[in-house]
């Protein structure tokens, strides 16, 4: 993931002025909440993370059909 500088909020500044968080996910996409001077949050709209979640879950099912397929006869012979 790459970050502008333009992404940055210190958490005291996020905890200030959250409006000034929610102007640079809307502009940037998602905002970079720094603690101490390292990134520890990633702010996003709540649409870009559902994507986020139903491409993670597609990988999971792929991978599961993956291991399903390659050991069938297995999983038969335990299921007996």
């Amino acid at each position: 993931m790459q970050i502008n500088t333009n992404q940055l909020v210190s958490i005291t500044e996020a905890n200030q002025n959250f409006s000034k968080v929610a102007r640079t996910v809307d502009e940037n996409g998602f905002a970079v909440v720094l603690k101490n001077n390292v990134p520890k949050y990633v702010i996003m709209e709540y649409s870009q993370m559902e994507k986020l979640q139903e491409s993670q879950d597609d990988k999971i099912i792929s991978v599961a059909e993956k291991v399903l397929s390659k050991n069938l006869e297995a999983f038969k012979e335990l299921a007996k």
